[in-house]
C-alpha cells in the first residue's frame, strides 16, 4: 500500500450526488478491506454510508473485531487515535479531514496536565502519584490517556463515569478529572461527594487559581474544560419546555452543566439517550440535550410510534468540527484507498499507545 497525500481540489468541487456516488463505487471496490465508523452526531449526508454506528469506544472496539484493512473514523481526530490505539498493529486508521477536531479534548494539552501535576507536588508536599488519580475523559488527546497509563490512572466515559471514580479512589485519596468538568462534577454528584469537595482546577491560574487549603480539602479536581454543544443547554430552556408540556421528559447527556442535569429527568450517553427513549411508552413527549444531529435523527427513528422528540436548545447546536467530514472529504478519502493510497493516516507513537492502552485497558477491566 502506498502512502502519499493527494489534492483534495479536485474532490472539493464535487456535487454532492457525484460524491455519493463516487462513494459508493469506492466503498464496492474495497469491499471488506475497508469499515466505515460514524459517529451518532455525525451529519445525515456522511451517515448515510455508515457500516457501524455507534458512541466513540463503542466504534473503535468494533472496528478491532473485523478484517478490515481499513478503519475510516467518521468521528474527530481522538477517536481515530482511540481507533488506532485499540485495532490490530496491520489495520489502518484513517480520519478524513485533519480539520476535524474537538474543542473539549484541546481544552487539556499534556504540557498544561504535566505543570498542573509539578504544582499539585508543591502542594501536596509530595509525589502526585502517591496522593492524586488521574482520569481523563475518553474525549481527550492520547498523550492525556498515556499520562494516565504511566501514573496510575484510568480512562472514562460517560456511560461508566461513576465506576471509575470508584475505582480512581480506592487507589489514592484524590481525583485530577480532565478535560470535561462537567461529566466529572455530574459523576461526583452520583457518587455522593458534595459540590463544595469539587473544586475547579484552571491550568491557566497558578495552582489551578485555588488555595493550597483548598486544593489539600477537594477530593476532586475538575479540570477548567467543557464541550461547545453541550455548554449550550440551560436550566431555562427545561423550565420554559415543562410549563409547555407538564407531562413531557426530559433526558440530557452529562456533559451538560450540573443545573441541567439536575432538572433532567434521565441523564445518560448517547447510547443511553438513543435507548431510552426507543425503549419509552408509544406517544411520549421528550426534551433531549445533546447534538443536534442525533436528536434529529432519533426524532425520524421514533415519530410511527406517536413518540415526539424535540432539540433542548432554541439555537442551531451541533458538533461544528464534526461538520467538517462531508461526503466530499468521504469520497476524497476512500477513492484514494481503492486506488492504493493512504491519506489522513492517523498513528499513535508505540510507547504513547502501550501507555494509553494499559489506561483504556484498566477501564474495560473495571466497567
Amino acid at each position: 500500500m502506498q502512502v502519499a497525500t493527494i489534492s483534495f481540489d479536485r474532490f472539493n468541487t464535487l456535487r454532492d450526488e457525484e460524491a455519493h456516488e463516487r462513494i459508493r463505487a469506492a466503498k464496492a471496490k474495497l469491499g471488506k478491506r475497508v469499515v466505515l465508523l460514524v459517529h451518532h452526531y455525525q451529519r445525515a449526508d456522511v451517515y448515510q454510508h455508515h457500516d457501524l454506528t455507534g458512541d466513540s469506544l463503542k466504534l473503535s472496539r468494533l472496528a478491532s473485531q473485523t478484517d478490515a484493512e481499513f478503519i475510516v473514523f467518521c468521528g474527530v481526530h481522538f477517536m481515530a487515535e482511540v481507533a488506532d490505539i485499540l485495532s490490530k498493529p496491520e489495520q489502518i486508521s484513517i480520519l478524513p479531514d485533519l480539520a476535524a477536531g474537538c474543542s473539549m479534548a484541546d481544552m487539556a494539552n499534556l504540557a498544561k496536565v504535566e505543570r498542573s501535576w509539578r504544582e499539585l507536588a508543591e502542594v501536596l508536599g509530595e509525589d502526585p502519584d502517591k496522593l492524586v488519580t488521574p482520569v481523563t475523559y475518553i474525549n481527550s488527546a492520547a498523550d492525556l490517556k498515556a499520562f494516565c497509563g504511566e501514573h496510575g490512572g484510568i480512562v472514562c466515559t460517560s456511560s461508566n463515569a461513576p465506576t471509575i471514580l470508584d475505582w480512581s479512589f480506592a487507589q489514592r485519596e484524590k481525583i485530577l478529572f480532565f478535560p470535561d468538568q462537567h461529566l466529572g462534577r455530574w459523576s461526583g454528584y452520583k457518587k455522593g461527594i458534595p459540590l463544595e469537595d469539587m473544586l475547579v482546577w484552571d491550568p491557566d491560574l497558578p495552582h489551578g487559581g485555588l488555595e493550597p487549603a483548598d486544593i489539600k480539602r477537594a477530593k476532586m479536581l475538575l479540570w477548567k474544560g467543557h464541550c461547545s454543544v453541550h455548554q449550550m443547554f440551560q436550566p431555562s430552556h427545561i423550565i420554559k419546555w415543562r410549563n409547555k408540556y407538564p407531562d413531557g421528559i426530559v433526558i440530557s447527556h452529562p456533559e451538560s452543566a450540573f443545573e441541567v442535569c439536575k432538572q433532567s429527568d434521565y441523564v445518560g450517553s448517547t447510547e443511553y439517550i438513543l435507548k431510552t427513549v426507543k425503549d419509552a411508552a408509544p406517544n411520549t413527549r421528550w426534551l433531549v440535550g445533546t447534538e443536534l444531529n442525533l436528536v434529529s435523527r432519533l426524532a425520524e427513528e421514533v415519530k410511527h410510534e406517536g413518540k415526539i422528540v424535540e432539540f433542548m436548545a432554541p439555537m442551531v447546536c451541533m458538533c461544528s468540527t464534526m461538520q467538517r467530514i462531508d461526503p466530499q472529504h468521504l469520497a476524497w478519502t476512500l477513492e484514494n484507498l481503492a486506488e492504493g493510497k493512504v491519506v489522513n493516516r492517523i498513528t499513535v507513537p508505540e510507547h504513547e499507545a502501550a501507555l494509553a492502552r494499559l489506561s483504556l485497558e484498566r477501564m474495560l477491566a473495571v466497567s
